[in-house]
């Protein structure tokens, strides 16, 4: 009798409670239909506002870091080439950072924004440009690129300029002067970085894009030249200069002007990998890496033109007689 007195209560309250229950979640606590953004514009546009492409490419030479370190100034050298070769020889109190992938967060350990000038030295100056866009693109502005790399400090550490596989003329007759217009604009990459913030978008994509390291975002002129259909060939150059002579297929975009929002930015495509150049491989390579943080697959040619045509190209060519120097290496 007892079990089917409190069944009869139950029976009579249950149309109340689910009455109450509805009239709670529907008026009471309305929910916010979630807020949708596009990540890569939201990033893009933050982007732009700081004038990161405006600030590429960040290049300090040689002789202005000796000049800096004989006055005692207030720098700091970053050495990402392997340890056995930083041990054989690099500039005074170069910090080695072996892993190009740990450099971001190296910089943030050791409070670097305290430094007047922080640089970044590699063997030919390229890792370090893809190093030095991701410093700048997360607002690090003290940061520079070691010019022309280690090759331009001492004749002993300048391989990969003097190297003939790397800087040559065995591209010169394949390039043309025939334009290839801008693809019509689409749509930007989709970013999933789980924020709608610009500063959280930010981070992850530099998170994800240093975790990639360089080997993600360079390519051979050799692989651009003997796979032409598989690439969006972006040239980085005046029109000038990509009318004197450009490889095949390459579309031209003017440096800083023309790969944001409001120019060229959404001609990129996002469903093959874009091949950027330049002259020398250290203005790509900051691009590079800052369109791989908007979610581009994009490469830097290694060594630019002067690894396809040095003896004709119309600007920035390596010069060993004037290029490298003699300041000491220490161990």
């Amino acid at each position: 009798m007892e079990q089917l007195r409190k069944l009869f209560y139950l029976l009579l309250i249950l149309p109340f409670l689910f009455v109450n229950t509805g009239c709670s979640s529907d008026d009471d606590n309305p929910v916010d239909p979630p807020v949708e953004v596009n990540q890569a514009e939201v990033l893009a546009t933050a982007l732009e506002a700081d004038g990161v492409l405006e600030d590429y490419p960040a290049l300090i030479t040689a002789v202005d870091v000796n000049t800096a370190i004989l006055a005692s100034a207030n720098i700091y050298v970053i050495d990402i080439r392997s340890t056995d070769v930083f041990n054989a020889g690099h500039i005074k109190d170069a910090v080695n950072v072996p892993d190009p992938s740990n450099v971001l967060q190296h910089y943030r350990d050791n409070n670097l924004e305290t430094k007047e000038t922080v640089v970044i030295a590699c063997y030919s100056g390229q890792t370090a440009a893809w190093a030095t866009g991701l410093l700048r693109a997360a607002g690090y502005t003290n940061v520079k690129d070691l010019k022309w790399g280690m090759c331009s400090w001492n004749a002993a550490t300048s391989g990969s300029w003097t190297s003939q596989t790397n800087v040559n003329n065995g591209r010169a007759t394949e390039l043309v002067t025939t334009a290839t217009a801008r693809p019509a604009a689409g749509d930007l990459p989709t970013l999933n970085t789980g924020s709608t913030e610009a500063a959280g978008i930010l981070e992850n994509r530099l998170s994800v894009v240093a975790a990639e390291g360089f080997g993600a975002a360079k390519v051979s002129s050799d692989e651009v030249f003997n796979n032409l259909s598989n690439y969006f060939i972006l040239n980085y150059w005046s029109v000038d200069h990509y009318n004197w002579g450009h490889i095949p297929g390459a579309v031209q975009y003017t440096p800083k002007a023309d790969i944001k929002l409001a120019t060229a930015l959404k001609t990129l495509p996002t469903d093959k990998p874009i091949a950027v150049y330049c002259y020398t491989g250290h203005t790509s390579a900051h691009v590079a890496a800052y369109l791989r943080a908007l979610g581009y697959d994009a490469k830097s040619v290694l060594f630019g033109v002067n690894g396809m045509a040095h003896d004709t190209m119309p600007a920035s060519k390596f010069d060993p007689a004037t290029q490298i120097n003699d300041f000491p290496l220490f161990q």
